[in-house]
């Protein structure tokens, strides 16, 4: 492709030669091959213009910048613009052939809740016989192919690649989880969406965004442009009615609007709620009909997430009795409540909660399905939101009967100083809790306190199989930790075949 082409399709003028053809795009200097396009983007530590003699010496024929550069290089052409991440998404689209518009585009957002979300709603839609691929927390998946995820929303570059990959194997439509970050950051300016869905809006991701508003104004650009760009098609929202932020998004989305949840004024409501540790109905009520719905996943924030899906599903052409035969048997999703059973007479549940809302729901959840104890090991992230370290100690300390206070993802904080700030909260409320900071050490002492009918919750990491300390990246998932505590205590599965 021109340069030329390039310019001409992001609108702005370059200085130097446009008639070069460029072979490929990259933000990453190391990545640079001969006739590339150097996208300098300023990340939040480090920033792209910096590293421009790196992209030059590997063989960049072209810049995208937000101001002019000088270079040794006179014939390095220079394009410049007012923001590089967004001239990356809007690039990043042109140059695979604007991949999101070949496909069903549907974005979840919200604070908890979109990683299960999307696998229920990738699972529903392949009721319809549909390839459907997926974008998330946990994995990408683009036809048969388990790509890895590195995070919720990847940058635009490689987002447009994983698209472009599921048109080739011919996927009909996409599910992805839309991160604050990657909406703020332009990552997904680049998509069409069909379909947005709002699960959730509470406090995370302070570090980042400087206040509350400017975290839900974020949120709310997924919505605002819904029905906006080339494709047709049916565009519309999903909103969960049963969050205080709801109306901000139903005012923000410019599309039809489905709402779901527990209050009379949601358009797909749940009643009659049923929870056990084995799974949850409910009596599903539609504008049309009526259905009793079981799921073999629990608590009160997995009827939201079903809700959500059903929504989509309904709004995608499925049928009620298509909904609940795949509900019935719907999946485990990898550290979400995923209860480990090594045949031992007590619970363990690991979760992904790292938030307060998301600590407080499978706690609220866990002390219902529990005759005896509730037993946590829980910590907070290094290098993100410090306010929220005091508010899930208080949470954890309301809820359990004894808990473990450890290490989490330190990141290149002092552990004991995270800890520190978890202590402030839970010694408000309890003084049934010691601090570990070995988190596998936590591990083993709670599953050695569990007696027939407790529950013991591992939060914070769920699916990972890392611990990030001190920039190292350390293999760590608590599943396995679970399962050699159990082992070392008596209990193992493979004992009894």
């Amino acid at each position: 492709m021109r340069l030329s082409e390039i310019t001409a399709f992001l609108g702005v003028q370059a200085q130097g030669d446009l008639n070069k053809m460029i072979t490929g795009i990259q933000y990453d200097s190391r990545k640079i091959k001969p006739g590339n396009i150097f996208v300098c983007i300023k990340g939040l530590k480090s920033d792209g213009h910096d590293y421009i003699p790196q992209a030059v010496e590997n063989g960049a024929a072209a810049l995208l910048v937000e101001h002019p550069v000088s270079t040794d290089v006179s014939s390095i052409t220079q394009v410049v613009v007012s923001d590089t991440r967004r001239a990356l998404a809007l690039l990043s689209s042109y140059w695979y052939g604007f991949p999101s518009r070949k496909l069903r585009m549907i974005g979840v957002t919200g604070t908890n809740g979109k990683t299960t979300t999307t696998h229920l709603i990738k699972g529903l839609l392949e009721r319809k016989r549909q390839k459907v691929g997926l974008i998330g927390t946990i994995h990408n998946l683009a036809g048969d192919e388990e790509l890895p995820s590195t995070h919720t929303t990847p940058e635009s570059l490689e987002l447009t690649e994983l698209l472009e990959r599921m048109v080739a194997m011919q996927s009909q439509t996409a599910v992805m989880e839309v991160s604050s970050h990657a909406l703020k950051q332009n990552r997904v300016a680049g998509c069409e969406f069909d379909v947005g869905v709002f699960t959730n809006l509470t406090q995370d991701h302070l570090d980042y965004h400087p206040n509350w508003e400017d975290y839900l104004k974020s949120k709310l650009k997924l919505f605002s442009a819904l029905g906006q760009g080339e494709k047709g098609g049916a565009k519309y929202a999903v909103i969960n009615a049963d969050d205080p932020a709801s109306d901000e998004f139903i005012k923000a989305a410019k599309v039809p609007v489905w709402t779901y949840g527990t209050s009379e004024k949601a358009m797909i409501r749940a009643s009659d709620v049923s929870i056990t540790s084995h799974g949850t109905t409910f009596l599903l009520s539609t504008p049309e009909e009526k259905a009793m719905i079981t799921v073999p996943l629990t608590g009160m924030f997995n009827v939201s997430n079903v809700l959500a899906a059903i929504s989509v599903a309904l709004g995608e052409g499925l049928t009620i009795p298509e909904i609940t035969a795949f509900l019935a048997q719907a999946p485990q999703v990898a550290g979400r409540f995923e209860q480990v059973r090594e045949g031992q007479p007590f619970s363990v549940i690991v979760d992904y909660a790292h938030t307060p809302d998301g600590l407080e729901n499978i706690l609220a959840t866990a002390r219902k399905i529990t005759s005896k104890r509730l037993i946590t090991v829980f910590g907070c992230g290094g290098d993100r939101d410090r306010s929220k370290r005091p508010i899930m100690g208080r949470i954890a300390g309301r809820y359990s009967s004894y808990s473990f206070v450890t290490s989490d993802n330190p990141r290149t904080e002092d552990p004991e100083k995270i800890t520190d700030q978890i202590e402030k909260g839970i010694s408000l409320v309890t003084q049934d809790y010691r601090v570990v900071l070995d988190r596998r050490r936590a591990i083993y002492e709670a599953i050695s306190l569990g007696l027939p009918g407790d529950t013991i919750v591992i939060a914070g990491k769920g699916h990972e199989t890392y611990q990030l300390v001190k920039g190292e990246v350390l293999h760590f998932d608590d599943r396995e930790v679970v399962r050699e505590a159990l082992k070392a205590a008596g209990y193992s599965q493979e004992d009894k075949k």
